[in-house]
């Protein structure tokens, strides 16, 4: 056949069809398809929430992935990074995983954990476990690790415990082929070998006795590393903006957007990642009312603004090219609640919302305002970021959740009318730092806003607070605006940083916290 005709021929054939079955680093946008799976296969025991997944892929997302078959996600591996003293030493599944969470993430870590593996039992010939697997050696020898290191279920210790007594021996017996044990005999066949058993590693798996066989994989091209710091020598700056703003009357909605419009310009001149205003910085929509209002009625006329809030922001969000945090906005929801709901506006156009979940008792009173039911990190350009609206961040079990959620830096937008308010808020908002080895952004509100029930006066400091450890500012805070004045504060923030602090800092309160003795259950299943 001619050059011509082979030519000739390609072009007449068929188009070559797409591949049906894929395997990938998971993303956000699948945690709905690996929980379907989780559920599928783990039928007796409790799946994952959204929340966890989440944490899982934004702490780590070269260790996660996802098998895809004929577009619906058939596998799903959870990994992380470890030190050696962790992963051989005796733990349980919440202390090594973070409660789920992957939150215990070391990016200087020499091995690499294994908290998950979950295969459709409908597409078992496939060979997706397998695949999982080979992913994870290919990760361990691109980032030089020692190896892999994992809890494994013993599904048939439980029918055989009047035999094997110990588990110790039922492992024993499982690697001289004595005892057949599937799962077990499967791990073998890929290359791990048994390293002793983790006692009570998950009392929810019945048939395993609530123990597991830790399985060691050892890399073969694993290189002693040399020099210190390697693992945080890529610097990751995000560089944040905070407006302390002036509460003035103003003679319309357009006049109102102007002036938010200006300081978004500012900020976007500095070619800032993320703009915070302050909470309910739309009371000055008040001023446009004829009559004085009841407070109620106050609440109820700002409600009708939220649809041209919401678009107008959106649109400086996309058109400055920088992340909004649109401090808050009472909203009535679509429960007929009104709510105090911080809306996020994205540069690439997209809108989140945070729900106050604590109202202080000044908003309970005047204005009638719910709490909200949703605690969840926002996914940005820039990995996830958490909000807490004020008086939320009073409450560590919300800063903790976000934190575990992948969170890096958590916004407070504030409004308090005195010194004490104020105080509190930062307070508590610098030990939400210290305590989740993160940053904390506050931004208040100034001046005054005459006739307008619960807003009279105002006082702020807004600041940009860091963890206390050596990369950090002296005093743990990286930014802070003059007293009750009107201004932009910014600073640069490495997030590098605090993967060092979370790996080899002074105090590492995330990976010390004690899951044996005590964890945050949520009603919401996070």
């Amino acid at each position: 056949m001619t050059d011509l005709q082979t030519a000739q021929t390609a072009q007449n054939a068929e188009p070559a069809k797409p591949a049906v079955l894929t395997i990938r680093n998971a993303r956000m946008g699948d945690v709905a398809g690996i929980n379907a799976l989780v559920a599928r296969v783990y039928k007796d025991m409790p799946p994952y929430t959204a929340g966890m997944l989440r944490g899982q892929i934004a702490t780590y997302p070269d260790g996660q992935f996802v098998v895809e078959f004929e577009g619906e996600i058939v596998g799903y591996a959870a990994s992380f990074r470890i030190d050696e003293k962790s992963a051989m030493g005796p733990h349980t599944w919440d202390q090594i995983t973070g409660g789920g969470y992957g939150a215990r993430h070391d990016p200087a870590g020499e091995w690499l954990y294994g908290m998950e593996v979950c295969v459709d039992p409908a597409r078992r010939r496939l060979r997706i476990g397998q695949r999982l697997y080979d992913a994870r050696r290919d990760l361990c020898e691109a980032q030089n690790l020692k190896g892999v290191v994992f809890g494994g279920r013993m599904p048939g210790l439980a029918r055989r415990r009047a035999a094997y007594p110990d588990p110790n021996a039922y492992v024993e017996a499982v690697r001289d082929r004595k005892v057949k044990d599937p799962i077990m005999a499967f791990h073998q066949r890929s290359g791990f070998e048994p390293a002793g058993v983790l006692l009570n590693y998950l009392p929810s798996d019945k048939a395993s006795l609530g123990h597991a066989a830790r399985w060691v994989w050892r890399n073969p091209y694993y290189v002693e590393a040399t020099g210190k710091g390697a693992a945080f020598a890529v610097k990751e700056t995000v560089r944040v903006a905070t407006v302390q703003l002036q509460m003035r009357k103003v003679e319309s909605f357009q006049e109102f957007m102007d002036n938010v419009e200006y300081f978004v310009d500012v900020v976007s001149d500095y070619r800032a990642d993320f703009v915070v205003f302050p909470e309910l910085f739309t009371l000055q929509l008040l001023s446009l009312e004829t009559k004085k209002l009841t407070p109620a009625e106050s609440i109820e006329a700002l409600t009708r603004y939220t649809p041209r809030f919401v678009e107008a922001m959106r649109e400086l969000a996309v058109g400055y090219n920088v992340n909004i945090i649109g401090g808050s906005h009472p909203t009535r929801t679509e429960d007929g609640e009104i709510q105090n709901v911080a809306y996020v506006f994205l540069r690439d156009g997209s809108v989140h919302e945070q729900e106050k979940i604590h109202p202080t008792p000044n908003e309970r009173h005047w204005w009638n305002i719910k709490g909200g039911d949703r605690v969840h990190a926002i996914p940005t350009d820039c990995g996830p970021i958490g909000v807490m609206i004020c008086y939320d961040s009073e409450f560590p079990e919300l800063a903790r959740r976000l934190a575990d959620e992948g969170a890096r830096i958590l916004f407070t937008p504030f409004c308090t009318d005195n010194r004490q308010g104020y105080l509190r808020v930062r307070y508590c908002s610098q030990a939400r730092a210290i305590e989740n080895q993160c940053y904390v952004v506050l931004s208040g509100n100034v001046g005054n806003l005459p006739n307008v029930e619960n807003m009279d006066i105002q006082y702020a400091q807004s600041c940009i607070l860091t963890p206390c450890d050596f990369p950090f500012a002296r005093d743990g805070v990286a930014a802070e605006a003059s007293e009750n004045v009107e201004t932009v504060t910014v600073a640069d923030l490495d997030l590098s940083d605090l993967a060092w602090a979370k790996a080899q800092g002074t105090v590492r309160n995330l990976r010390d916290r004690r899951f044996d003795l005590y964890k945050t259950v949520w009603t919401d299943g996070g």
